[in-house]
């Protein structure tokens, strides 16, 4: 099976059984407008090896790493081979100094670059991406003993997985506007704070504003009332309930683990709320239309 390829801050490994046991029986095409790791993606191809796709994210270098895993892994593999072997071979202090050496180049062709991406992800602090105001990845040095740089059958897995995907650095709003009647839209932003500490949407050098989250449940109406199938996870903040309750759609509590936290100790179940449109009458009928696979 394939499996993501990055860690990421949010990511859905835990959540995506339960959000692919909600797909419908048939669909047209998986789309998803905030890809991160792509964790549900994968575990929804695993199900449906020939499923049509359509995934973006407003991080393009995110986007780019994903199009060089699907389009050149052989190049990618020798990359990221070369990038262990330097890393490894040094002691501590000489891996320290060959990460921030690697973390301030500028990659001269996307092969290169989607190696320094996966290379600082393993390697970096607590497997963060984060990027500062100008865009420049900021993580510090990590503490792994033996991180794993180069997963040559994962990537390739990962490659064959992509094969049908349609690739977009695009905002969700865009993505959203091209779903139609019979599509399944799985959207996953970056999540309401829970408190005034747990804010991390430093994603891309943009945030995600309330504003933002206020477009979102305007762009998951008009996917019900088009017919488009959708499921929604955000944290279950009293915010987020009063963006979709009263609307016909399906709201479940699911208590999920943080996967990335420094403290271990802090990495307890939290509040986490899907949102399903899939009991609507407009996505019903969309849905009945659509040959069986």
């Amino acid at each position: 099976m394939a499996r993501p390829f990055l860690k990421w801050a949010g990511g859905k490994r835990g959540l995506a059984p339960k959000v692919v046991a909600m797909l419908p029986e048939s669909y047209r095409r998986y789309v998803e407008p905030f890809l991160g790791a792509g964790a549900v993606f994968f575990a929804a191809q695993e199900q449906r090896r020939s499923l049509q796709s359509v995934l973006s994210d407003l991080n393009a270098e995110l986007i780019g790493a994903f199009e060089v895993v699907r389009d050149h892994p052989g190049p990618l593999v020798e990359q990221l081979k070369a990038l262990a072997e330097g890393y490894l071979s040094g002691d501590r202090e000489e891996r320290k100094a060959f990460y921030y050496e690697v973390r301030a180049q500028e990659p001269g062709s996307d092969v290169e670059r989607t190696a320094r991406t996966i290379f600082l992800n393993r390697t970096g602090y607590n497997g963060l991406y984060r990027v500062n105001s100008k865009g420049r990845f900021n993580v510090p040095h990590g503490r792994y003993v033996r991180p794993t740089i180069c997963d040559e059958a994962g990537l390739r897995a990962a490659s064959t997985a992509l094969r049908g995907a349609v690739l977009l650095h695009a905002d969700f709003g865009a993505v959203c506007r091209g779903a139609g009647a019979g599509d399944f839209v799985y959207l996953d932003p970056p999540y309401q704070p829970l408190s005034a500490t747990s804010h991390f949407t430093a994603y891309t050098s943009n945030g995600f504003r309330q504003d933002d989250q206020v477009r979102l449940r305007d762009e998951f109406e008009s996917l019900t009332r088009r017919g488009v199938a959708a499921v929604l996870s955000n944290s279950d903040h009293a915010a987020i309930r009063d963006l979709y309750e009263g609307r016909g759609y399906l709201l479940e509590n699911v208590p999920m683990g943080r996967s990335i936290n420094s403290v271990a100790s802090k990495r307890t179940p939290i509040p986490e709320l899907l949102v399903s449109n899939l009991g609507r009458p407009e996505v019903i009928r969309a849905l009945a239309m659509v040959a069986p696979f």
